[in-house]
């Protein structure tokens, strides 16, 4: 099995809830985690914000690559998180807030607590 540099992961759980929490009203809405399918890499390309290339992760075989959504509103992509699973752990690759979500004027909070929570649940299982 081929060695992996150790790299720390850049990002912030800036709120650990059972659900995404809307900055303005600060009403929470209950999410789904689902696997990202192809249709969706329309939605997050470099143009629109996002600053990772989630088709390469897709496209990965070794990779589990899941989204985050709100309940109802499987439209809009809230985070997504790349997984590899291996016989003896879970390796968090990538994981990533949508541009609305990033920053001091982020939409919602909670993204990206939602998918480590998953990646957990995952290793569990």
């Amino acid at each position: 099995m081929k060695k992996r540099a150790k790299i720390a992961l850049d990002f912030e759980v800036d709120k650990l809830t059972n659900s995404i929490q809307n900055t303005i009203s600060g009403d929470s809405f209950p999410t789904e985690v689902s696997r990202l399918t192809k249709p969706d890499l329309k939605k997050v390309t470099k143009k629109s914000g996002w600053a990772f290339n989630w088709k390469t992760e897709l496209d990965d075989n070794t990779r589990e690559v899941y989204k985050l959504t709100i309940s109802n509103n499987p439209n809009i992509i809230q985070g997504i998180l790349s997984l590899t699973i291996e016989p003896d752990h879970v390796y968090m690759d990538l994981l990533e807030s949508a541009p609305f979500n990033r920053g001091k004027n982020k939409l919602y909070e909670g993204v990206a607590g939602n998918l480590v929570a998953y990646a957990c649940k995952v290793s569990f299982q």
